[in-house]
């Protein structure tokens, strides 16, 4: 484990400098491969001038640490699930659009609690997903790719390196709608492909009744047992997205932490964002 972070610290700038992390099965030796390969890639779409808005969150997010860990090289074909308001989608349109191909995963409508209008909108946000990122990317529309969970287009089954789930897993288990979804992502990846979450982080002892999903926050044990339920394996955590100063207990939920801010306590603001794990799965045979 040593070996691993001193290797980083001395081959990459700062910000590109990435935490201990727990690996179960060769997950060191593939971050150390990947920052070696790819570190000139990753950085050039993080730092990419259209990013300048969204820059101002990589130090809550950390996007460099995250997209290392999780091994996402930029020939690869990745699947970005439930995209939302394009922070991921930008960062990585620059980064796969090149070499690779960037996917947009979205919510099967016919399974969440969505009304016809809500369908719709679903339906439309995967129809508009390519042009929407070669707007912000510059790049051709025909790079990139969006299409609804119950609408898989033929011949997309089994061709994905990686899917990432970034702050989307509480959501999609209190709306029960969890099970499906993850099955249907489990059918796109490749054998040894990977599942990334990264999801607001309730603490270990929280009740249930906290940690249903509907305050934002899940229990870290609690997603690790889904998933290995679901035929994946655990292969990798790190603390990259941690944050100490959140207490992770509020009346409102992971809302009332910034950006939302939805209480407007001055005591949680300058805190960064919610305190979240970071983990890698692979699927099982």
């Amino acid at each position: 484990m040593r070996r691993f972070v001193f290797a980083i610290a001395a081959a990459l700038p700062l910000s590109l400098y990435s935490p201990p992390l727990t690996a179960q099965d060769g997950t060191v030796e593939a971050a150390e491969v990947f920052l070696s390969d790819h570190a000139e890639a990753l950085s050039g779409a993080v730092n990419h001038p259209t990013r300048s808005e969204d820059r101002a969150r990589d130090r809550h997010r950390h996007p460099s640490e995250t997209l290392a860990f999780f091994n996402v090289a930029p020939d690869m074909k990745v699947g970005e699930y439930a995209p939302g308001g394009g922070w991921y989608s930008r960062l990585l349109g620059h980064y796969l659009g090149g070499e690779g191909r960037l996917v947009g995963l979205f919510f099967d409508p016919t399974k969440g609690p969505f009304n016809s209008e809500n369908q719709q909108q679903i339906r439309d946000s995967a129809s508009k997903f390519s042009a929407d990122v070669a707007g912000f990317t510059g790049l051709p529309a025909e790079r990139f790719t969006g299409y609804t969970l119950d609408a898989v287009p033929e011949g997309e089954k089994g061709t994905l390196d990686r899917i990432l789930i970034i702050r989307m897993m509480h959501n999609i288990l209190r709306w029960n709608m969890a099970d499906s979804e993850i099955r249907a992502m489990r059918e796109l990846l490749k054998d040894d492909g990977m599942i990334g979450i990264v999801q607001h982080r309730a603490k270990g002892d929280a009740p249930y009744s906290y940690a249903d999903g509907n305050k934002g926050y899940l229990r870290e044990a609690d997603v690790i047992a889904f998933m290995q339920v679901h035929g994946f394996e655990l292969i990798g955590k790190s603390e990259v997205n941690a944050n100490p100063k959140d207490s992770a207990n509020h009346e409102r939920g992971v809302w009332e932490m910034p950006p939302s801010l939805a209480t407007k306590r001055e005591d949680l603001k300058g805190l960064g964002e919610s305190d979240r794990m970071t983990l890698l799965f692979r699927k099982r045979p």
